[in-house]
C-alpha cells in the first residue's frame, strides 16, 4: 500500500481521497510541511488557484512541493492543480510553481454555469468545471488524451496534468498514476 498525499488547503480534495482509498491507498491530507514527509505520491486538486497559491506561500509549502515534484514520485495535478504547476498561466497571468512545461489559460472552458460532462478522444469520461485549457506544451511534455482536438491530459516524467476532474469520473486516472493496493505498478513506471 502506498501513502498518497492530497494538498488539502482549499478545493476539491475529498473526492480524490475517496478514489484513492477505493484503490487501497493510505491517504494523507496535506496542510502542513510535516504532512508531506514520507508520502509516496501527491495530488494537487481543483479549487481556486490564486487562493491555493496564497495559502501555499503562507504555510511555507511551496519549496517542499517543488522538491516533491523533482523527486520522481508520481504527481497528479487536476484543474486548479494544473494551473499551480504550469510553467506559464494566462487569462489572467499569475504566478505558478512551474513544475510542468505547459502554458494554461484559466477558466478557458467557461464559467461555473458552463460546466459539462463529455468523453475524451480515447473514450474516457470527463467532467469540466471552470476548467483551464492547455494552450502550449513544450518539448518533453507528452499529450496523453484530447477533447475536441485539444490536449486535456499531459505527462512530463512523473507529473500528470489534467484540465478536468478525474475524481468525479470514475478514478481510472488515479489507478494509472498511482497503481493499486494489490501492488500493481502504474503503467508509466513499467
Amino acid at each position: 500500500m502506498s501513502r498518497i498525499g492530497i494538498l488539502a488547503v482549499q478545493g476539491a480534495f475529498a473526492a480524490h481521497a475517496e478514489v484513492l482509498r477505493q484503490l487501497g491507498h493510505e491517504v494523507t491530507l496535506c496542510r502542513r510541511a510535516s504532512d508531506l514527509a514520507g508520502i509516496d505520491g501527491l495530488v494537487l486538486p481543483g479549487g481556486e488557484s490564486t487562493v491555493q497559491l496564497g495559502l501555499l506561500a503562507d504555510l511555507g509549502l511551496e519549496p517542499l512541493l517543488g522538491e516533491l515534484v523533482a523527486s520522481g514520485k508520481p504527481v497528479l495535478a487536476t484543474c486548479a492543480g494544473l494551473i499551480l504547476l504550469a510553467r506559464h498561466v494566462r487569462n489572467p497571468a499569475q504566478r505558478s510553481l512551474g513544475g510542468l512545461d505547459v502554458t494554461v489559460a484559466r477558466n478557458a472552458w467557461g464559467r461555473q454555469v458552463d460546466s459539462f460532462e463529455a468523453a475524451s478522444e480515447r473514450g474516457a469520461p470527463l467532467v469540466f468545471i471552470r476548467a483551464p485549457r492547455i494552450v502550449e506544451t513544450d518539448r518533453g511534455v507528452e499529450i496523453l488524451d484530447r477533447y475536441a482536438g485539444e490536449p486535456i491530459l499531459v505527462r512530463q516524467g512523473n507529473v500528470f496534468g489534467a484540465t478536468f476532474h478525474p475524481e468525479l469520473a470514475g478514478g481510472s486516472l488515479h489507478r494509472d498514476v498511482f497503481g493499486t493496493r494489490l501492488g500493481m505498478d502504474p503503467p508509466w513506471q513499467g
